[in-house]
């Protein structure tokens, strides 16, 4: 139980990590939400295929192989880069994601692997895939991320914003509320790529190199935030590395080229909607 309080704007709760328990066997939010989110992506992705240019039919068979390789994509990428400081020493623990401990990126590299893979075998084209595919991303990490708020984690540093966060996990002192900062930004990158995708896609893979530059942006700026990041096991320069921020900078250079090398490009997306309307 953790009493949490946002005194910049006067809110404040009592929250538990456990949803409901059977038996011995706790449920907790972190997994709940994640599964919420989950669902609502893949919801978003049937009733939009149309508008993306993919098969209803094909697009289950990828997204049943994605959500498997993806969980295991999340928790081995954790597992990895915290291997020697925990994992080493207790591998019994592995598998036991219900407390937290996966990764965002590991979970895209995970989808992406299965997805495409599958998408290979049912001849599904893959750059129409990859657009839906990163706004229903997005729906699930706006919601996932409140996971993290249940378990009281990948909170930042000390500040006193307006939206300051305190609770007995922050050490009674005010810390910014990242989990929040990315949930409010990727739900903001729904509406937005979801607008792009009706009024302006020019190309199928253009909602997908937009993805890169959205979420990859405001990771390099949160993730430096941020007290639990994963590090390289090894410095560049003298320096200590958060992965996560260099494959966000990465993300942004790649999706900035990607756009400027396509964008001479045109599917006819935008005729063939104003055809249908």
């Amino acid at each position: 139980m953790y009493h949490v309080s946002f005194p910049g704007l006067g809110i404040e709760w009592e929250i538990n990590r456990v949803a409901f328990s059977i038996g011995s066997f706790n449920v907790y939010w972190y997994g709940i939400l994640i599964a919420i989110g989950l669902l609502l992506g893949v919801l978003y992705a049937y009733y939009n295929t149309d508008h993306y240019g993919v098969d209803k039919n094909k697009l289950f068979d990828c997204v049943i192989v994605g959500i498997i390789t993806s969980i295991i994509g999340a928790r081995l990428y954790y597992v990895i880069f915290r291997w020697g400081e925990y994992y080493s020493t207790h591998p019994a623990e592995i598998i036991d994601i219900r407390d937290g401990g996966i990764a965002i990126y590991g979970a895209i590299i995970g989808a992406l692997a299965g997805g495409l893979t599958m998408a290979k075998i049912k001849k599904q084209k893959f750059l129409p895939l990859l657009d839906v595919t990163m706004v229903a991303f997005l729906i699930g990490q706006a919601i996932g991320r409140w996971g993290n708020f249940f378990n009281q984690e990948a909170f930042g540093t000390e500040t006193d914003t307006l939206f300051r966060m305190v609770s007995e996990n922050t050490g009674g002192v005010g810390v910014h509320p990242c989990f929040l900062y990315e949930s409010v930004w990727c739900a903001l990158g729904v509406l937005f790529l979801h607008i792009f995708n009706r009024k302006f896609q020019k190309y199928h893979g253009q909602i997908f190199f937009l993805y890169f530059i959205w979420y990859g942006a405001e990771r390099v700026v949160v993730e430096g935030l941020r007290t639990d990041s994963l590090y390289l096991p090894f410095q560049i320069a003298g320096y200590d590395i958060r992965v996560s921020q260099l494959l966000s900078l990465a993300l942004v250079i790649t999706g900035i080229v990607l756009l400027i090398v396509f964008r001479k490009r045109d599917d006819g997306m935008r005729e063939k909607r104003l055809n249908k309307e």
